[in-house]
């Protein structure tokens, strides 16, 4: 009997692992799937140059030097601090200015505010390439291009991917919170900063981070108005001129992406919870 029990315990926990690993199978079949290239990219980067270019899948000698001749080959720094620049500036803004708009059409009861949502869907669907001559030419004039002001000062004006998550995740506050506030004298402001903003941080969190990945990601942008001067270039620039000069030595150039990589990943290791959060809850209420 002593005997027994420790077999039927080891035979239960089995059961509950094998009956853990078929209820989150897909899970397991996406995650793999999702890690094992980025795996590869960073066992890539710690190969040498000859043993990058071949089909090998493990380094035979580790060389994680070459992050320092990534560092030492192209001014890094200076792309993340334009990058961070460029991101953290134009989420903030388009944030401050997204906001009030997508409360105006979730909770505010005017005319014409239908056709005013239907607009910023169609904005939504309007390819950004439409609009690109009148737009350079118009920072042209004002001798703007070469710098990233053309991609920061759009922000002041919303985004309409923002503006739709963000009124999509408003719908879900109850309206009763809203009338409250408005019985104790709050004006829609008042009722915005202190009732709607702290019960919207979820919608909010999404709506920042897909506007950072998409600024940091943005490699149209930066080569439209700032390729003409290196100093403003951001990461996705400067990646692909380091990728360029340096073409054969692909343990370099996944070592620089790599690189580039690393702090999307660390931003949304600590705020997936509320990532997620957000995107599950937009979608409650139409």
């Amino acid at each position: 009997m002593v005997l027994e029990r420790p077999r039927v315990a080891v035979r239960e926990r089995r059961q509950i692992r094998l009956a853990w690993v078929a209820r989150h199978s897909i899970a397991i079949a996406l995650a793999v799937m999702f890690i094992t290239p980025v795996a590869y990219l960073v066992l890539l980067s710690l190969m040498t140059s000859n043993q990058a270019l071949t089909s090998d899948y493990w380094p035979n000698t580790w060389h994680p030097e070459n992050y320092v001749k990534v560092f030492e080959a192209t001014p890094l720094p200076h792309y993340l601090l334009n990058t961070v620049l460029y991101a953290v500036t134009a989420t903030v803004l388009t944030l401050a200015s997204s906001v009030p708009a997508a409360y105006a059409l979730a909770k505010l009861r005017f005319r014409g505010r239908n056709a005013l949502f239907l607009v910023v869907i169609c904005v939504m669907m309007l390819p950004p390439q439409v609009v690109t001559v009148p737009l350079y030419l118009m920072w042209a004039r004002y001798g703007l291009t070469g710098s990233l002001a053309p991609l920061i000062i759009p922000a002041l004006f919303g985004d309409a991917f923002c503006i739709f998550l963000l009124r999509q995740f408003l719908l879900t506050i109850p309206g009763e919170y809203l009338d409250a506030a408005r019985v104790d004298g709050c004006g829609e402001w008042r009722t915005l900063l202190r009732v709607v903003l702290p019960m919207a941080r979820p919608g909010i969190a999404a709506a920042g981070l897909f506007q950072f990945f998409f600024c940091w990601n943005d490699y149209y942008g930066p080569l439209l108005y700032t390729s003409e001067n290196e100093n403003s270039w951001t990461l996705t620039l400067g990646l692909a001129s380091f990728r360029t000069v340096h073409h054969i030595d692909w343990n370099l150039v996944t070592a620089a992406t790599v690189l580039a990589m690393a702090p999307l990943i660390i931003i949304f290791f600590f705020a997936q919870r509320a990532f997620v959060q957000g995107i599950t809850l937009t979608g409650f209420k139409g």
